[in-house]
């Protein structure tokens, strides 16, 4: 894949054209066509692989493919369990799971996988010493809001900007900045993906377009805007690429390690959503995503860029088009507290997706709201809760997808192209009642991607890379 997976000087996801994304794509041999897993023994001599890599809310996964788009390998990891001081060890979670996903991929495809990028969670924080290379706290999680710095943030940025929510990187920013008692002279902001490449390539304080977004970058002005770069925590910010873009080769005792070769690119990541986004391959405005993970995030491709941070609502560009949607706290991760794999399976199996649900639910797995309405006191409503199992599941996934609704209705009144059709990714497109529910619930057509997967959209960036690095050389 070239250049235009995301590649313009002033967006965050620029497509220069989807015309010469084909093209470009086609000259890297990559297919739009769905594809079978291929495995070890199909590998042909002389081809690359690409590897992914997706850190979500409870897990991580990777895939890794070939140039056509074929998946050679892939697979999940749940993040251990860590305690520190009575609290989640998140940062040291996510750096063994990365060194686990590593040492997963098959040891007879490592040596021909010619880039890695990584998605994160957006809006998860870390802020390092650049001397000493430790983490100055424990890692800001997604959904975390700093309320304390809201006020603040809001006197400094436009009105209804991104990072006027309590959950912005920014707010974690301020906050932080706000409480380190500290020197914060050597300190350096990092999102999840920009500190899990960095355990990578060893380049400190690089991000993308994409995680960038929630901290102020501007995408349309390719720059951090002046009312951000005049505060006195903005050295803290890190340098902005576009997804998809080399930054160096993996180190050498990691590669050495693990079996990669040396000439293995290590390239810009994006967000899960975004990533999610990318594997869909939805192209014509008005398609939409809804990435049903541990939490419901819905991007629309639109003509007219769409930001409200009262509602939780932002946009990535996306060619002359945009990227708009916003990410609630309802999902799969409320349902896997209240129901194992296999209950909700058998469960769903007895649901009449055609009948409407009387129990309206707001199924949150702990206070706070994001999108869409952004509200860090709302609380869970999850009762009355009835004698059938049936119909307690039948109840959280309608209203779970009144949610969905509510979004999509959401950035039509605030003026993005109305949604037409809504593709299905992440775990929760697996269940084919609760898609039924979600047609019937949003009047739309609703399918389910053919690749599902946040780590195969990631796989396309890291092919990017490394074609952009080819052609360049």
């Amino acid at each position: 894949m070239a250049s235009s997976i995301l590649s313009s000087a002033c967006s965050c996801v620029d497509f220069r054209s989807w015309r010469k994304l084909r093209s470009r794509m086609l000259e890297c041999g990559v297919s739009w066509k769905r594809r079978r897993p291929i495995f070890a023994n199909d590998f042909k001599i002389g081809k690359k692989l690409y590897l992914g890599m997706d850190f979500g809310t409870s897990g991580a996964r990777y895939s890794l493919i070939d140039g056509e788009g074929n998946i050679h390998a892939e697979g999940k990891r749940e993040y251990p369990l860590y305690m520190k001081e009575e609290k989640m060890d998140w940062i040291q979670s996510w750096k063994d799971t990365l060194f686990l996903l590593l040492d997963d991929v098959p040891v007879s495809l490592r040596e021909v996988v010619a880039s890695i990028a990584i998605d994160g969670t957006s809006a998860t924080t870390i802020i390092i010493d650049s001397r000493s290379e430790e983490p100055l706290s424990r890692a800001f999680l997604y959904n975390e809001s700093c309320p304390d710095a809201l006020p603040l943030v809001k006197s400094i940025a436009p009105a209804k900007h991104t990072v006027c929510s309590g959950s912005s990187t920014l707010c974690k920013l301020v906050s932080w900045w706000n409480s380190y008692p500290s020197s914060k002279e050597s300190a350096v902001l990092l999102h999840q993906a920009d500190w899990l490449l960095w355990l990578l390539h060893g380049k400190l304080g690089v991000s993308d377009y994409n995680n960038a977004l929630k901290v102020g970058y501007d995408p349309q002005m390719d720059s951090y805007p002046p009312w951000l770069l005049s505060q006195p925590y903005s050295h803290l910010l890190p340098s902005v690429q576009d997804p998809g873009t080399k930054i160096g080769c993996m180190k050498e005792d990691i590669r050495t390690q693990f079996g990669y070769p040396k000439d293995c690119l290590v390239c810009t990541g994006t967000t899960d959503s975004i990533a999610a986004f990318l594997a869909a391959r939805a192209t014509q405005p008005g398609k939409a995503v809804t990435s049903l993970g541990s939490t419901l995030a819905i991007k629309l491709l639109s003509s007219r860029r769409v930001e409200d941070a009262r509602f939780g609502v932002y946009s990535h560009r996306l060619d002359d088009k945009w990227l708009v949607g916003g990410a609630s706290n309802t999902g799969g991760a409320v349902l896997r507290h209240l129901f194992t794999d296999e209950q909700l399976e058998k469960l769903s199996e007895q649901i009449n997706p055609f009948e409407i649900s009387p129990l309206d639910y707001y199924p949150l797995q702990a206070v706070g709201e994001r999108f869409p309405v952004a509200d860090p006191k709302m609380e869970p409503r999850l009762h009355p809760r009835p004698e059938s199992d049936v119909e307690y599941l039948h109840g959280i996934l309608e209203s779970i997808a009144r949610i969905e609704a509510k979004g999509y209705k959401l950035l039509k009144d605030l003026g993005a192209t109305p949604v037409e059709e809504v593709i299905t990714s992440g775990g929760g497109s697996k269940n084919q009642k609760w898609i039924k529910i979600r047609e019937r619930v949003l009047g739309l057509p609703v399918c389910k991607a053919d690749q599902t997967e946040a780590a195969y959209g990631a796989a396309l960036l890291a092919m990017k890379g490394a074609c952009e690095n080819a052609t360049s050389d």
